[in-house]
This record gives structure tokens, sequence and C-alpha cells, in this order.
């Protein structure tokens, strides 16, 4: 089952490459629902999820939106747009999030700036051409603040990619067949290690958005780790009560076959040095 994960560059024509591709190997794309998806969980417009993504939020939008559930619940997504298989995802960090699993080709399409210039003035019907230069740059930093933030990467290493395609000298069909070709490659070969370590990601990011998603547990920062449907829950919590409802609410979540609390309470000192005179 193909996933191919693919870079979100305005201008690059990767929306053009996702979707001959998607037609080519018969595969599904991750499309507008994903966000109305997103939007619904963490309670926010969806026209806010794609000002926060295109760095056109204004500052108030962006010191008041909680960004971690925003970023949980598009990781959840993702991961179980890849666990069902066949598809290609465009964007969202999935390049980061999925380049651990081996069988999940991660491609980065580029272009020059001048090109991606001459095609935002054609989109937007406009002559000005440093308008349109300024937007390109303020999306691009939009992307690699967003990425640097959540993966700790610089966006555009090209180490982070299987392939890197320049669509200024590489045609759109090219694009498509090379990124076919290197899909079809041993090396991408689903294998059953491949296949369990997808999933038990993805059961990690619906424990991880489960928490979040809870009252009782929205607070609570913990390493989540998953495999074969056991999960475990290690790091520090406040008390015993959040301990017990960390595990509750990990135990209901779907696909979760047990659960090892592994968690610790938070010690503090009862001595208090008393600044009353008697």
């Amino acid at each position: 089952m193909p996933v191919i994960a693919m870079t979100q560059e305005m201008g690059s024509l990767a929306k053009d490459v996702s979707l001959q591709l998607a037609q080519a190997m018969g595969l599904a794309v991750m499309r507008h629902e994903a966000i109305e998806r997103v939007a619904d969980r963490a309670q926010v417009s969806s026209s806010l999820i794609g000002r926060l993504r295109d760095g056109k939020a204004g500052l108030v939008e962006r010191l008041t939106t909680d960004k971690r559930s925003v970023a949980l619940y598009t990781a959840e997504e993702v991961f179980s747009l890849a666990d069902a298989g066949n598809v290609v995802l465009r964007g969202w960090g999935a390049t980061c999030l999925l380049r651990p699993v081996s069988h999940v080709v991660c491609v980065r399409i580029t272009r020059p700036l001048a090109k991606r210039v001459e095609w935002l003035m054609a989109h937007l019907g406009t002559d000005d051409a440093e308008f349109a230069e300024a937007e390109l740059r303020r999306s691009d930093h939009a992307h690699a603040s967003r990425m640097h933030e959540q993966f700790g990467v610089t966006w555009g290493d090209p180490v982070l990619y299987d392939l890197v395609l320049n669509t200024g000298r590489v045609s759109v069909e090219s694009c498509v067949e090379q990124i076919r070709q290197l899909a079809d490659r041993p090396e991408f070969a689903e294998t059953p290690e491949s296949r369990a370590l997808l999933a038990s990601m993805a059961l990690e990011a619906r424990v991880r958005a489960a928490l979040k998603e809870h009252s009782d547990t929205r607070d609570t920062s913990i390493t989540i780790h998953a495999k074969e449907g056991a999960v475990a829950l290690r790091g520090i919590v406040l008390d015993a009560e959040e301990r017990t409802q960390a595990e509750s609410v990990a135990a209901a979540v779907p696909g979760v076959q047990g659960v090892a609390n592994e968690l610790r309470l938070m010690t503090s000192s009862r001595r208090f040095a008393s600044s009353k005179q008697t």
C-alpha cells in the first residue's frame, strides 16, 4: 500500500504533481476534509487553520490559538491516512512525521523563486511582481518556522527527503514518473516491520490526541510509546489522580490492548519557611 509524503511550497507545482501522481497510481489524496476535521477537533475555524499554515494569521490569532492542539490533531490525521495506505499526503509536516517509516517515500517538490513569482502573478491576475515575491517569502518563512518549531529541522534540507525534484527543469509528468519508479523500488517495499511501526505511530498519535481532548488530561504532558497495541505511559504527573486519569483515557482509545502505566508522581517539599514574626 504505497504512501507518498510530499512537501507543500507555494508555486512549486507540488499540487499538480500530487494530483497527477494520485491518478496515475490509483491513490487517494489528503483533501480539504482533513482541514475541517482538524479545525473541528481544535474548536477553531478551518479558515484559521489555513491562515496559520500560510503565515497569514494575525498577532491576536497566533497568540490565542492553541497551536499544540492543532499540531496533535494534525499528526493524528496524517498518521490515520498513512496507516490506511494508498495515499498521497502533501504538506502538514507529513515528510517529517512519516520519515521513520521505511516504506513511505518522502519527496520535496521545489522551483526557482522567479518562476514561482510568475506563477503567483498569473494565479492572482496581477502584474505586481514585488507583491507576489513578498507573498511567497512570507509563505516560505511560515513553513520554515513551523517545521523548525514542531520538528527541530531546517525546512528544505535535502537530507530529509528521498527525492528532490525541481519543476523549473523537470516537467510535472516527469516528476510523477520519477516518484512512481522510486516507490516501486525494493527499498520502499512495505514489510511487516514497517507496517507495524506505522500502526504503532498512528496509535501513539491517537492516544496523544485523546489525552488532549479529555478535560481531565488536557494539560498532561507525558511520553507515549506504543508497540503492537501495548501502550506505555512515561513521565511525571502532578498526583495519583492525574496518573489514574491518564491511564483510563489511554486505555479507552480504539486499538489499545493494554496500558503500562510508568508515570511517576511529582514530589514537592512541604517545608516552608515562615515569614511571620512572633
